[in-house]
């Protein structure tokens, strides 16, 4: 009957009476007549409700409604869990895709190291009597005393991040 499946499909919506009496811009205890009853909601009211409720009038108007079925918890739990595994494969693929940016910058911090090592810094050697070499010269000190200071602490905090985001067995 109406007043139990307005009851029934609310419930199952997660609804008070509260919200439901709030979304039909009606006071509480409206609701609370419908379902006890009382009164019965208008022709308009009835298409309203079934709108919020996502529900056929014919469905309010029809039968008893059972409450939950078992098998309504067995395709939640089962809708649930893939969810649940496209989340940990997403993880996964962020782990990986974090992994190798990592160990990428691991490989251009040793190669910028050697590249300096075998340069020897070239600019040493340069007549900074010319204004264009003594400002290129001193960019490219300031480039490289950077790079040495800061690097090192970078390669490490790299390779931490590698350890913790490889994959564990």
């Amino acid at each position: 009957m109406l007043k139990e499946n307005i009851k029934t499909i609310r419930k199952s919506k997660g609804l008070s009476q509260e919200e439901l009496a709030i979304k039909l811009h009606v006071v509480r205890q409206t609701i609370s007549k419908w379902e006890q009853g009382l009164s019965v909601p208008d022709s308009e009211m009835l298409i309203s409700i079934s709108d919020i409720l996502e529900t056929p009038v014919s469905t309010l108007l029809g039968e008893n409604i059972s409450e939950s079925k078992v098998d309504d918890i067995k395709v939640i739990s089962e809708k649930l869990e893939i969810i649940n595994l496209q989340l940990s494969e997403r993880r996964n693929s962020r782990r990986k895709i974090i992994h190798w940016l990592l160990i990428l910058l691991c490989v251009i911090i040793i190669i910028t190291f050697m590249s300096l090592i075998l340069l020897d810094s070239p600019y040493l050697g340069w007549d900074y009597s010319n204004p264009e070499n003594a400002v290129l010269g001193v960019t490219f000190h300031s480039v490289e005393w950077l790079f040495i200071r800061i690097a090192p602490i970078i390669f490490i905090i790299a390779i931490i991040g590698i350890v913790l985001t490889r994959k564990k067995v």
